[in-house]
C-alpha cells in the first residue's frame, strides 16, 4: 500500500509540474533564465570563441588606459604622471627618440613597451605623445 501511495504522489507532481511549466508566460521564462545564466564560460583548449583580430592601430589613449595608466596615473616607481610637466620636463628635454627607445627596449622599473607585447612601435609613440600632450 505505502508503495501504491508514493507512485500516486510522484506522479501527481510529475503533472503538477508540467502544468507549472506550461503556464509560465514568456517574460516570467526569460526573467527566470536571466537569473540563473552562468557568470562566465569555461572553453576547452582549442574551443576558445574566436575573437576577432584588431583592424588597425590603438591610438594612444587606448594603449596609454590598456597598458601605461596603472603606472603613469599613479607613479609607482618613479614612473612619470601623466600630465605632470616637472616629471616630464627632464625627460621631454633629452629628446624624443631617448623617449622612444626607453619605452620600446624598457628603462628601470618599466618593461619593454610597458608589456604591450602586442604594441606596434607607432602605438607605443602615440601612447607617450598622449602622455606628454600639453606639457
Amino acid at each position: 500500500m505505502p508503495q501504491k501511495l508514493l507512485t500516486i504522489l510522484c506522479a501527481a507532481l510529475t503533472f503538477s509540474a508540467a502544468s507549472f511549466a506550461s503556464s509560465v508566460s514568456q517574460e516570467e521564462y526569460d526573467a527566470i533564465a536571466e537569473r540563473i545564466k552562468p557568470v562566465g564560460d569555461v572553453y576547452l583548449v582549442g574551443a576558445e570563441p574566436v575573437v576577432a583580430e584588431p583592424t588597425g592601430p590603438r591610438d594612444g589613449t587606448a594603449v596609454y588606459t590598456m597598458f601605461c595608466g596603472a603606472c603613469h596615473g599613479t607613479g609607482v616607481s618613479d614612473a612619470p604622471i601623466k600630465g605632470d610637466a616637472d616629471a616630464w620636463s627632464p625627460r621631454i628635454a633629452q629628446g624624443m627618440d631617448v623617449l622612444t627607445d626607453h619605452a620600446i627596449n624598457g628603462f628601470n622599473a618599466m618593461p619593454a613597451k610597458g608589456a604591450c607585447m602586442d604594441c606596434s612601435d607607432d602605438e607605443i609613440i602615440a601612447a607617450i605623445e598622449h602622455m606628454i600632450e600639453g606639457l
